[in-house]
């Protein structure tokens, strides 16, 4: 599990690889990510937009930028939370995603929260210890 807290409210994320979806011979991996966002402040809040830097085993980056996440611009009021599940294919046994979402209190003010950097990995990768 993978955790960040920006202005009191907390992104954890859990990835999960998906070998029924993968395919070495074909060059696939795909994965599952389930986050949570948890709203632990005095001000509601919603989501507005993401931003993801999904970057695979050889260095190459994609950059996703989209309104709100799974079909959804959730309000958060405090004590709330809101969670999803989502996927992304890599070409690559391994990878990491990191990113961040836009939001906006309730008086207007728009600020960005971290996601946590995630790594994903799958049975194929080779771990390298620096």
């Amino acid at each position: 599990m993978y955790r960040a807290v920006t202005r009191q409210i907390e992104v954890t994320v859990e990835p999960n690889f998906l070998p029924e979806r993968s395919s070495a011979e074909n060059r696939q991996y795909f994965w599952s990510y389930t986050i949570v966002i948890t709203n632990t402040g005095e001000e509601t809040v919603q989501l507005r937009t993401r931003h993801w830097i999904i970057t695979d085993a050889a260095g190459r980056k994609q950059e996703v930028r989209g309104e709100g996440v799974v079909g959804e611009q959730p309000v958060l009021a405090p004590g709330e939370r809101f969670e999803y599940t989502s996927g992304v294919p890599l070409p690559t046994a391994s990878g990491f995603m990191s990113g961040h979402y836009q939001m906006v209190s309730e008086n207007g003010e728009k600020f960005e929260i971290d996601v946590p950097a995630f790594s994903l990995d799958s049975p194929d990768s080779k771990r390298v210890l620096n």
